[in-house]
């Protein structure tokens, strides 16, 4: 969910505990749906394998979503708060693929499960760590920028992440891998961007349907890699359960750190440490079941479910913890541009 579609909502429903109630119920849902759709993927795999060839298509859906819910304004940070974008972003391509390939290495996980974990690593950020920003009072504005950036910037940089990390554990096609991202992720982005652009009268009455249909579309994609890696489920699930939680875990945290050292606002660090923390992991099931193979995209299919609840978690202890923000000095506000 985009500033703007933030925007419209607040228009739209008078009072903020009836905003913040649509936003919770956005990163409460989502994962249960997506939950769902694992179970439907594992006890039907038989049936639902068949959703394989359709994971692209699916993804397609998801970015072209995204890709309507922006505006140009939504990128004015990039040119207003340049250096708040610049760290979160660098946090977001070094933090996750290390940290993805120190568990891999620590966890001595096979070598199908330990690209697929750090594929996940080298993956762009994830849309609903902006609802998430917000439920946690971070900066919202930041984190659309960032996961926009992080996103038109992934067919340049998960293909040579992943063939540097990866490569150790299995072959990976860098060059089709990108051409892969630009066809599944930026075409679609752009396409939805533009589309806002020249029809937004169109486009507006369907924003608030865009992150169920989404969460369909995410659904579909773990189903089929579930599906797909239904013997390797029972093989393997606890151990890939453990290199997510990690994986996400160390996120969140480095993340947060990574503004703190940079002297950033508290803002800034939290939105920082959501941002690193979710990852697109739709798009990392979707290359790993295409170019490893289906039990390679077990550790996105799991990400998917994990960090939308440990996302929501993460957002209830940062509300919890006090506007700590409030007492940040004029001179720290200011630096950020806030």
């Amino acid at each position: 969910m985009s500033e703007a579609t933030m925007r419209e909502t607040r228009t739209a429903t008078p009072g903020a505990s009836k905003e913040d109630r649509s936003a919770r119920v956005a990163v409460t849902v989502f994962p249960l749906l997506v939950l769902a759709a694992a179970v439907i993927g594992f006890v039907f795999s038989p049936v639902m394998v068949g959703l394989g060839p359709h994971v692209n298509t699916l993804l397609i859906v998801i970015m072209f979503g995204m890709g309507l819910t922006l505006t140009l304004p939504d990128f004015k940070l990039v040119v207003t708060r340049p250096l708040p974008i610049l760290i979160g972003v660098a946090a977001q391509y070094l933090i996750m693929p290390l940290v993805g390939w120190t568990v891999a290495r620590v966890l001595q996980l096979p070598p199908d499960l330990a690209a697929g974990v750090i594929l996940v690593g080298c993956a762009p950020g994830g849309t609903s760590s902006n609802v998430v920003s917000y439920l946690a009072k971070a900066d919202t504005a930041l984190s659309v920028t960032m996961t926009s950036v992080s996103t038109l910037l992934a067919p340049l940089m998960t293909p040579l992440l992943t063939l540097w990390l990866a490569g150790a554990y299995m072959p990976v096609d860098g060059p089709g891998m990108a051409l892969s991202i630009v066809q599944i992720v930026l075409v679609p982005v752009l396409g939805g961007l533009l589309v806002r652009l020249l029809l937004p009268k169109l486009v507006d009455p369907l924003l608030p349907a865009m992150p169920w249909i989404s969460v369909l579309a995410i659904s579909g994609v773990v189903t089929a890699v579930v599906a797909g890696s239904a013997t390797r489920v029972v093989s393997a699930g606890l151990i890939v359960f453990v290199a997510v939680v990690l994986h996400n875990g160390l996120g969140y945290l480095l993340g947060y750190l990574a503004g703190r050292l940079t002297g950033r606002s508290e803002r800034a660090c939290r939105t920082i440490a959501i941002e690193v923390g979710m990852q697109n992991s739709g798009l990392a099931a979707g290359l790993a079941a295409k170019y490893f193979n289906p039990a390679a995209a077990l550790p996105a299919a799991v990400f998917s479910i994990w960090h939308n609840l440990s996302g929501a978690l993460l957002a209830m202890y940062f509300r919890r913890s006090g506007d700590r923000h409030r007492s940040e000095t004029t001179a720290e506000r200011m630096r950020d541009g806030e």
